[in-house]
């Protein structure tokens, strides 16, 4: 296991101490990392959809609205 050293301010550094009061220190700011890290990769993965999503719509076909207008009527008695 490593030591991870960083400064933050007072005021966030007494809050912290105080929500987790009797806990322990490590095993929480651990799991606040762990879901950083869970969070940017989920943040990633969503741009990439967003990236190939928009990529075929610029290939797509653009339809009137006649033309989806008679796809929804085809084939309806």
């Amino acid at each position: 296991m490593s030591t991870f050293n960083f400064s933050v301010p007072d005021d966030v550094k007494e809050a912290f101490n105080k929500t987790f009061q009797g806990e322990n220190k490590s095993a929480v700011l651990t799991r606040l990392m762990r879901d950083a890290v869970e969070d940017r990769k989920r943040q990633k993965q969503r741009m990439a959809a967003i990236d190939t999503i928009l990529r075929l719509r610029e290939k797509s076909h653009i339809a009137t609205d006649a033309q989806i207008k008679k796809a929804r009527q085809t084939g309806r008695p």
